[in-house]
């Protein structure tokens, strides 16, 4: 089970990430997780990066050092990591890494309901979908290809598992694909009759039924 944190916030994880390196204002913070393209590894909503901090900051996890002005700019609050900071930090790491949770899907969530779309354009949508996913997993090959010549594989290990994601959906989906096509999918020929003959949405549940006849 997850630890119920103080900031239950995968932004703050990320902030804690990049602030262990030096002290910085907000706008810095928010700079670097882009530059280290964190909002690709994480569910990042920067419009409550403000908030996230200020929580931090009333948890433990971070403390102000001080203040700066640029010109006419209004006064950026620097903040540092303190020891809870970090003790938070590797505690919440360990955790994501070492207890997988149920995760939300929207594939999942689509393939939970496929029964009301007619099988051959079942097939249909998942040739867009494995075509879709082909092109991102070329672009991100390549693009990870780019950073290993430039980044140690340490700091490149979540882009290899996304890819390894990646790739695992393509597979699935396209022998899903195939099985649809060629007509080896068990229940299909009444799936398909089931939509020739209008079923009604609220018969739908009883496709789930095996029958033993």
């Amino acid at each position: 089970m997850a630890t119920k944190r103080k900031v239950n916030n995968l932004l703050a994880l990320a902030v804690l990430s990049v602030i262990v390196q030096r002290p910085m204002h907000r706008y810095e913070i928010a700079a670097t997780l882009r530059a280290h393209g964190k909002d690709r590894d994480m569910d990042i909503k920067w419009g409550s990066l403000y908030t996230v901090v200020q929580n931090m900051e009333k948890a433990g996890f971070l403390e102000v050092i001080g203040s700066e002005r640029d010109g006419a700019r209004p006064e950026r609050v620097i903040y540092r990591i303190t020891d809870a900071g970090r003790v938070e930090m590797a505690d919440w790491t360990r955790e994501l890494l070492a207890a997988p949770e149920p995760e939300h899907h929207r594939f999942t969530a689509g393939l939970s309901i496929l029964a009301v779309l007619p099988p051959d354009e079942v097939i249909e949508l998942l040739g867009m979908r494995i075509e879709t996913l082909t092109q991102v997993i070329a672009t991100t090959r390549a693009e990870l290809d780019q950073v290993k010549g430039t980044l140690a594989r340490l700091f490149v290990v979540e882009s290899e598992y996304g890819l390894a994601m990646l790739e695992a959906e393509a597979n699935w989906a396209r022998s899903l694909r195939d099985e649809l096509a060629a007509g080896t999918f068990e229940g299909l020929e009444s799936w398909r009759q089931w939509h020739v003959d209008g079923m009604p949405p609220e018969q739908i549940p009883e496709l789930g039924e095996r029958s033993d006849d």
